[in-house]
């Protein structure tokens, strides 16, 4: 255990064992639900489902986050890091094609002390999921090297003023670029199986957001400026007025016909066409999981 967090952007520099920081959830891993999940990208997803590992807390905290019960109401159970790995044996023995973290950036030491033992005794022969908001440090990440297998980040925000007032972090954009450049240095682009399951590689998500369609071009953008064009993009059209958005008027609607097709027309303008593109009917509350502490 560290005493001194300083695992995320945010270097909070406190200890997680009597205090909590910016993600308000302590050193011990906190976890809302495990389950096998079908609604993530078909090559994650696959036909057995992708052994999925809800973590509690947030370093972000975006105004409109649909989970935001757990990423910032505190809502999950605290286990052992014993437990943990029962988790992940459970998953592997279900048939999950993968273990797939979600919102792991604050717990990246207890994973690592977890799932390492398990790699190296050959208890776990699946692929090991990053799925993250993006907001990590590219010193963390290096210390999951040979840990992680498939890194699957948000690029959320282009502009600093965006990413200030949505998440209270202003150096976002430059954090995400620096982070997925250090996933893509690890994993490369994505290495499919036989039967289209992703084994290894970065799949790069973005959720088209409204009013902000130009920042949507401008991430398009760097990634075809920046990153091979075998890289997988995932652009998401499923942005649901959540949580405080209501609070934010031109962001509490879901995006346009017009949205839509203008982020989906630059994605191919440029090439991009290795990923995944939403139906823009994706925008629904049902894909947002029952946070009921199952398999925990």
């Amino acid at each position: 255990m560290h005493e001194i967090c300083s695992c995320c952007p945010r270097h909070c520099g406190i200890d997680r064992n009597s205090v909590t920081g910016f993600c308000g959830v302590p050193e011990q891993p906190k976890v809302a639900k495990v389950f096998l999940h079908m609604w993530e990208e078909p090559c994650i997803s696959g036909t057995n489902g992708s052994g999925t590992v809800f973590f509690s807390g947030c370093n972000l905290k975006c105004v409109f986050c649909q989970n935001y019960e757990i990423s910032q109401e505190g809502h999950g159970k605290v286990i052992t890091i014993d437990r943990l790995q029962e988790i992940f044996l459970e998953l592997n023995e279900k048939g999950a094609h993968n273990i797939n973290l979600v919102n792991p950036s604050h717990y990246t030491k207890v994973i690592k002390e977890a799932i390492l033992p398990l790699k190296q005794r050959g208890k776990i022969n699946i692929p090991i999921v990053y799925n993250t908001n993006g907001y990590d440090s590219p010193e963390t990440l290096q210390d999951m090297t040979g840990i992680v297998d498939v890194y699957l980040p948000d690029f959320k925000y282009f502009s600093g003023k965006t990413a200030s007032k949505y998440a209270a972090a202003s150096d976002y954009p430059q954090v995400c670029r620096n982070a997925v450049l250090e996933m893509y240095r690890q994993v490369g682009s994505p290495v499919l199986d036989s039967a289209g399951i992703i084994k290894k590689g970065l799949i790069i998500r973005h959720l088209i957001m409204p009013g902000h369609v130009n920042e949507s071009m401008s991430i398009l953008d760097w990634i075809s400026e920046n990153l091979p064009g075998d890289v997988y993009v995932s652009l998401m059209s499923q942005y649901t007025p959540y949580y405080n958005a209501q609070n934010f008027p031109e962001i509490n609607r879901p995006i346009t016909r017009n949205e839509y097709y203008k982020a989906v027309n630059h994605l191919y303008r440029l090439g991009l066409e290795e990923g995944y593109v939403q139906e823009r009917e994706s925008s629904d509350t049902q894909y947002i999981p029952d946070f009921n502490l199952e398999g925990v």
